[in-house]
């Protein structure tokens, strides 16, 4: 049997995910025998299994990038580098302005980013601040990163609640010996988005002792997306003028009136329609017209910036010859930052049933010259310079843990203990929103005092402090009514773990493949989070997005039992035959217990062929937002099963409505109140996979691998929204949907709670596949390829549990969402990255492709009047049984990025790259909510950059 040392197992490991796989067979049974017959494992355990093994293969897929490979990307985001891999789908990341808090998440099988399990050394890590459960991959330094294991598959027996879709497992530098120093620089060819990155790193070695610290800095300018044509407009592509804003810097105004008897706005002249104001006097106004509309779109954020800040250090300490003490620390500040057009102050009855409802500029209001109070209200507080969101993240963890060796016997057996803390504490600060009780003060009645002074209120009865607010005209707003109007928020969450964990494991009996092993562990967590609003924002006086404060925590007591059962070796047809079993028993605070276990098997009938399968349960537990989120008030749009007639049109209420009087619904807008569930249960899943992996022994170096994968969860948690519920409720006879409702008398509904439920379930199916060569060197140099590939087969999701995955109202389109966009929500077809390298000496060259595939998207309900579908839809007049449904192609895109290195003789490495070398475009999307492309494509524009590498 050939034999491999540990040194040789951790190089395979941290090869790229196909050549690992390639070399991986020849290390099955890596032993050592000394000369008094005792055995020696040199073992490591592997993402996806506690058992400590010479064998790096398990029978779960898993992919891998060393520190080389992330380097060769050219990015400063560790977060980048995770998303970028061929099994990810949409989450969060810098690309998101509006919808974004800094944070950037990763979604394997795009199941969502709570779906995935991060883990940091192999333990978890902290949840984000966004209390939703998902984990920031920004607060994890990218200077310590050594490398990333990717376990495409459902672990929750090995690790708990959220490995529904996945593992990512980030391993952060430790045996590092020497110093070194990194700086980056690169930029946009037009010249913005900069991106600086500098870290030091120090580690030391003595015969029982290993130290290590580093530090790192990384600023990230931000690109706005006027600068970039595909952004600059509301909807690239359409006419001129297409989807900007009513809301308008100048305002646009009316007065109470009525238009065929309903109510309506007027002008001065009692013509029907808004106002622009031209001057101050009665006489200076005129109609407003499309020409007045307001193009927001430049003011954005393109990609948003970020400066972080890290520090980490770890060490080990020999107490014994086998027992070791261990400990790791690290620590993360982020400041980003999002911007968004200033904000549409919408008022009066330009906004039923909200709390500015009421509000109109008073006919007795000093800048008011027409005689009438101005009870429609829309205008653009451009004087405030945008909304400005700002974060201030620090992320702090420790682990520190003992952990030995023993003998019992002839069997080898080792054990850790210990104790990880991490915590998330976040500030936010918010800039660009009023107060609505100072609009309400400020557009009232005012009055000028015996100096001239325009003053609040009426004489003799002035409002204390209150400045009256000219929103009559562009840039009116002076410096005092913006300081008296407007506020700045300050909204303070946190997050924090604990968890302490104890494993054991070792050989245990003989078998004729090899010695059956174990790995058993018990281990307490418990996760806790509070979000506090500012008191404007959660008194819900905000013009922004109001809510109440958010305050909960649990706590989990766990155990599990692995076993890996060798059952045979060296015979023919069984060059391999191995089985895997594991449980896990968690108990949780909040909903009980829950028992999930896998199965699994790796069989070699010919030493260059390994066959694998797994099935795994899995569960995810419902996150602190999810059981306590505070509530917040919005007003969905809303047709009422019960109305008997919904914006003027007659309809028949479902028997269910018997007792509802069938009213007249003139407002669409209903009061909505959202928040947390205590009553959660957990979601259940259930993953299989079924692949090979061939390493031909003629062909020396290369490695293919190919899995088919499926995962189903059931009891999955959605937000409904007020239309589902109340569907729900009468159409589907849901007596729990029905109980989240209030009505009036009259039969209109007063209030709708809308909570997370239990009810949803997915299905997706795929295929991965990965072919990795590293050819013979040659006169010219090495050579080597990884080519890895995600094939999705199936996606059926369905939202309210009613079992009918088959049909989207809207779209017109099945049940199956492969290759079909949905805003923010990518489902292609294929994923595939092609990395290829070449080095010869001192000098290197890397060239990576990424392909994304075609998507469809609907028109159907496109903000937009009927003469721009054509221009923004490929196939305007499309079809279907369900009636016309316009339509629109993505276009497939493919990024090239390319590097070349040389090496110095001061010990230094010089690198340049090109980061989309053929300056390929995103493609673009009708539908996306910003920017006319969706955030997970690249920002426009070739990115150029330059790496300092020195070793000391």
């Amino acid at each position: 049997m050939e034999h491999r040392n540990l040194r040789t197992a951790v190089r395979v490991g941290m090869l790229p995910a196909g050549i690992a796989i390639a070399l991986a067979p020849a290390m099955a049974g890596a032993q050592e025998s000394t000369d008094t017959g005792a055995t020696t494992l040199d073992r490591i355990e592997v993402t996806g299994s506690r058992i400590k093994r010479a064998d790096i293969e398990t029978s779960q897929p898993i992919f891998s990038l060393s520190r080389e490979d992330i380097s060769a990307q050219g990015l400063t985001s560790i977060g980048d580098v995770i998303q970028r891999i061929s099994a990810g789908g949409s989450t969060l990341n810098s690309s998101y302005n509006n919808g974004g808090n800094g944070e950037t998440r990763v979604s394997l099988r795009n199941l969502g980013s709570n779906r995935t399990l991060v883990l940091v050394n192999g333990k978890r890590w902290v949840g984000g601040t966004g209390l939703g459960g998902a984990v920031d991959l920004n607060s994890i330094p990218t200077a310590a990163v050594e490398r990333i294991e990717v376990l495409k598959d459902g672990a929750s027996t090995i690790y708990g609640s959220d490995a529904i879709a996945g593992v990512v497992n980030v391993i952060l530098r430790q045996n590092f010996d020497g110093a070194e120093a990194n700086a980056y620089l690169g930029q946009y060819d037009k010249g913005d988005g900069e991106r600086q990155a500098y870290d030091f790193t120090l580690g030391s070695s003595g015969d029982r002792w290993h130290a290590l610290l580093g530090v790192g800095y990384v600023q990230e300018d931000p690109v706005f997306a006027g600068d970039r044509e595909i952004s600059a407009v509301p909807f690239f592509g359409a006419t001129p003028g297409t989807g900007n804003s009513s809301t308008s810097p100048a305002g646009r105004f009316g007065i109470l009136g009525t238009n065929n008897g309903n109510a309506a706005p007027v002008r001065p002249d009692g013509t029907p329609g808004f106002l622009v104001a031209t001057g101050t006097g009665a006489a200076d106004w005129r109609p407003f017209g499309t020409s007045d509309s307001y193009n927001f779109a430049p003011e954005n954020y393109l990609r948003t910036p970020q400066e972080r800040t890290s520090l980490f250090a770890s060490g080990s300490l020999d107490i014994t010859d086998s027992v070791r003490f261990k400990v790791a620390t690290t620590y993360n500040e982020r400041e980003s930052s999002q911007l968004l057009a200033a904000g549409p102050l919408v008022l009066g009855r330009s906004n039923p049933g909200s709390l500015s409802e009421n509000i109109v500029i008073s006919r007795n209001n000093v800048y008011n010259p027409y005689g009438s109070d101005l009870s429609y209200i829309q205008r653009r507080a451009t004087e405030t310079n945008g909304r400005l969101f700002r974060q201030d993240v620090d992320t702090f963890a420790f682990n520190g843990n003992l952990e030995g060796e023993f003998e019992a016997g002839k069997n080898l057996f080792s054990w850790e203990a210990g104790y990880l803390y991490g915590e998330n504490n976040q500030k936010d600060t918010e800039t660009g929103l009023f107060d609505v009780r100072a609009l309400r003060n400020g557009l009232g009645p005012s009055f000028r005092d015996g100096n001239g002074v325009a003053r609040c209120g009426t004489p003799g009865a002035e409002i204390a402090g209150c400045v009256p607010l000219n929103f009559l005209g562009a840039n009116t707003l002076t410096k005092e009514m913006l300081e008296y109007a407007s506020f700045t928020g300050i909204n303070s969450s946190g997050y924090e773990l604990k968890n302490y964990y104890a494993n054991i494991g070792g050989e245990l009996f003989p078998l004729q493949g090899g010695k059956a092993a174990f790995s058993f562990g018990a281990e307490h967590r418990s996760e806790s989070g509070f979000d506090q609003p500012d008191p404007i924002t959660a008194s819900s006086n905000s013009t922004g997005n109001n809510r109440t404060a958010t305050s909960g925590g649990y706590s989990v007591d766990e155990a599990y039992l692995e076993l890996s059962l060798p059952l045979l070796a060296d015979l023919p047809g069984a060059k391999l035959l191995e089985l895997s079993a594991a449980t896990r028993y968690s108990d949780y605070s909040t909903f009980g217990n829950t028992l999930n276990s896998k199965f699994g098997f790796k069989w070699k009938p010919i030493d260059d062929l390994l066959v694998r399968g797994n099935y795994s349960e899995g569960f995810r537990a419902p996150s602190i937002g999810e059981l306590f989120s505070g509530v917040s008030d919005t007003f969905e749009q809303v047709a009422d099963p019960c109305a008997g007639v919904v914006g003027g049109t007659a309809q028949r209420p479902p028997a269910s409505c018997a007792g509802v009087p069938a009213y007249d619904q003139a407002n669409s807008q209903i009061r909505t109140t959202v928040g947390g569930n205590t009553d959660l249960g957990p979601e259940t899943s259930t993953s299989k996979t079924l692949g090979f992996v061939y390493s031909p022994s003629f062909v020396e170096g290369l490695g293919l691998a190919l899995d088919w994968w499926n995962v189903e969860i059931d009891d999955a948690i959605f937000s409904q929204t007020a239309q589902e519920v109340l569907d729900r409720c009468y159409r589907a006879n849901d007596a729990s949907a029905c109980a989240l409702q209030t009505r009036a008398s009259d039969g209109q509904i007063s209030n709708l709670l809308v909570t997370s439920l239990n009810v949803g379930t997915y299905e997706v199916e795929g295929f991965d596949f990965n072919v990795a060569y590293q050819l013979p060197t040659t006169k010219f140099g090495k050579f080597g390829i990884d080519w890895d590939s995600t094939y999705l087969t199936k996606y059926y999701v369905d939202v309210n549990g009613d079992g009918e995955v088959t049909d989207d109202p809207v779209s017109g389109e099945g049940g199956n969402r492969v290759g079909e966009y949905r805003n923010r929500d990518n489902q292609w077809r294929i994923r595939s990255n092609l990395a290829t390298n070449w080095s010869y000496g001192d000098y290197g060259l890397t060239a990576n492709l990424r392909y994304y595939s075609s998507q469809t998207e609907s028109c159907a309900s496109l903000p937009v009047s009927s003469t721009q579908i054509p221009l923004l839809c490929s196939d305007p007049g499309r079809i279907t049984a369900a009636g016309s449904r316009p339509e629109n192609k993505i276009p497939s895109v493919t990024y090239t990025d390319v590097s070349g290195y040389v090496n110095v003789p001061w010990n230094a490495r010089i690198t340049l790259g090109i980061n989309n070398i053929f300056d390929r475009d995103p493609p673009r999307s009708a539908s996306t909510s910003a920017n006319s492309y969706d955030p997970q494509y690249e920002v426009p524009g070739q990115f150029v950059y330059m790496r300092y590498s020195q070793k000391f």
